[in-house]
């Protein structure tokens, strides 16, 4: 069975699971409820919709249930990076690209950060063609 896409909602909560490891639904329910008021069922009721979607595993050795995610963070933001390339972009990562860095402003790390990207995308190219 194929992981669905996350939705917002919940690449909220994966995002409080990737950056703080395995957390009970009270423990992601605070995290959350710092920045916007959540009902803590709310949270429940998502979390264990994940569960069920495939995006969460979930222990069951301890009194309160311990979630954490199924897929590494960089798989998913691959997926998601895939999805939109080839949805709205129509698979021209130039087009992503120009449009990600468009009215914002972009520090001088950032644009070598993206250059040494780059170059190492266009050395494996090479290598694959050799």
């Amino acid at each position: 069975m194929a992981i669905p896409t996350p939705t917002e909602a919940e690449l909220e909560i994966l995002r409080e699971l990737w950056d703080q490891g395995p957390r009970t639904v009270r423990e992601i329910h605070g995290a959350i409820s710092r920045s916007k008021p959540v009902a803590y069922t709310t949270v429940l009721k998502q979390m264990q919709v994940m569960h069920h979607k495939g995006l969460l595993a979930r222990s069951e050795r301890f009194r309160s249930h311990v979630y954490r995610p199924r897929q590494p963070q960089a798989q998913v933001q691959r997926r998601l990076a895939q999805s939109l390339l080839t949805r709205a972009f129509a698979g021209s990562a130039r087009g992503l690209l120009q449009s990600a860095l468009a009215g914002r402003r972009v520090d001088a790390a950032e644009i070598e950060e993206i250059r040494r990207l780059l170059d190492q995308v266009e050395g494996e190219a090479e290598r694959e063609r050799a």
